[in-house]
C-alpha cells in the first residue's frame, strides 16, 4: 500500500477496526474511508453495492462483525449466522465487482475444530468437528476465509485472511452478559472492587487454556500482511502462549486490585478445553507480537476506567 493509496476499514468502530485505524495513522497513511454503522448496513447487500461503486478503494479491511461471548452465541445461533455471513459477503462480493486490488478479511481462532491437535496449524481448518458454543459464528467465519481463497482461485484476486486468538484492548466491549472472558473479567472484578464484595464467583472451573493478544500488536500485524503476504491459507495471529482461565482470573484480580476470594461455578460451561494457535507461519514472515499479558490488562483497564460509557454497555 502506498500511504496514499485509498483504505476502507470496515467496523472502524470495533475494537479490531478502530485499532487498524489507529496503526494505518501511526504509519502514515492518510487515505482511510470509514462509515459508521447509520451510514452504512453492510448486511444491506444494495447499499454496500452502490458505497464501492462511489469509493472505489483500493485496500479493504473486513473487520466489521457481530461478536459475543459464549451467551451471546449460544442465545442468538441464527443471528450470529446470519448477521457475520451476509455482511462478509456482501463486502468481499462488492470489492472483488469494484476492482479492490487487496482485502484482508478478519476472522477467529474458534473457526478451527474444538479438539484440534495443539498448537493449531492453519491446515487443521475443517478436519474435525467445531466447538458447538459457537459453532455458528465459526461457520460464518469459515465461509468468509473460504471466499476469498474462491475468488483468488477463480478470478487470480489477492484476498487473504488472518485468524486472531482471543483479543482484549481498547475499545473492548465490556457487557455483563455479551462480552468476552478478559473484559467481562474486567468489569466484574472492578465492580466487586468497587462494591467492597468479599467474593466473586467464576463461569466453569478454570482449566481451559486460552492465548490472548493485544489488539494493537493484531492491528500492527495486520498491515504488515496486507503489505507483505499472499496466499489462499489463512494466518494465525496470536503470541504462542497460553494461561489457564483460572490464572488469568488471578492476574486479572492482581491488575485490578481486587483481594477478595475467588468462586468457581461449575454448573456452567467451560468451552473448548484448550485454544493455542501456532503462530509459526507469521513468525516466519518476520512478525512477532509486543505486549505481554499483564501489561496488556493494565492498558485495559486503564481504558475501561477512561471509558464510563463504553464500560456500561
Amino acid at each position: 500500500m502506498l500511504l496514499t493509496s485509498k483504505i476502507y476499514v470496515a467496523g472502524h468502530r470495533g475494537m479490531v477496526g478502530s485499532a487498524i485505524v489507529r496503526e494505518l495513522r501511526r504509519q502514515g497513511y492518510n487515505n482511510i474511508i470509514t462509515r459508521s454503522h447509520t451510514e452504512l448496513d453492510l448486511t444491506r447487500q444494495a447499499d454496500v453495492e452502490a458505497f464501492f461503486a462511489a469509493e472505489r478503494p483500493e485496500y479493504v479491511f473486513l473487520a466489521a462483525a457481530k461478536v459475543g461471548g459464549i451467551v451471546a452465541n449460544q442465545s442468538a445461533l441464527a443471528d450470529f449466522m446470519y448477521e457475520n455471513m451476509i455482511l462478509e459477503m456482501n463486502v468481499i462480493n462488492a470489492a472483488w465487482q469494484n476492482g479492490c486490488k487487496k482485502l484482508e478479511f478478519l476472522g477467529s481462532s474458534c473457526i478451527y475444530p474444538r479438539l484440534a491437535p495443539q498448537p493449531m496449524k492453519e491446515s487443521c481448518l475443517l478436519t474435525s468437528e467445531l466447538e458447538k458454543t459457537n459453532e455458528a459464528y465459526a461457520l460464518a467465519k469459515i465461509s468468509g476465509l473460504k471466499y476469498c481463497e474462491y475468488l483468488n482461485r477463480q478470478y487470480g484476486t489477492d484476498y487473504i485472511s488472518v485468524m486472531p486468538t482471543n483479543l482484549y484492548g481498547p475499545n473492548d466491549n465490556y457487557h455483563p452478559e455479551h462480552s468476552h472472558v478478559l473484559p467481562a473479567l474486567i468489569r466484574r472484578f472492578h465492580e466487586a472492587k468497587v462494591s467492597g464484595l468479599q467474593s466473586v464467583t467464576c463461569w466453569g472451573d478454570g482449566t481451559p487454556l486460552r492465548e490472548f493478544l493485544y489488539v494493537d500488536d493484531l492491528a500492527n500485524l495486520c498491515v504488515f500482511l496486507m503489505n507483505n503476504y499472499s496466499g489462499n491459507e489463512t494466518v494465525n495471529a496470536g503470541t504462542g502462549k497460553e494461561i489457564s482461565i483460572h490464572d488469568l482470573t488471578v492476574l486479572v484480580a492482581k491488575v485490578i486490585g481486587y483481594e477478595g476470594k475467588i468462586c468457581w461455578d461449575t454448573t456452567r460451561p467451560n468451552g473448548t478445553p484448550r485454544k493455542l494457535l501456532d503462530v509459526s507461519k507469521a513468525t516466519s514472515l518476520g512478525w512477532t507480537y509486543s505486549t505481554e499479558l499483564e501489561d496488556g490488562i493494565r492498558l485495559a483497564y486503564a481504558d475501561f476506567l477512561n471509558n464510563p460509557v463504553r464500560a456500561e454497555r
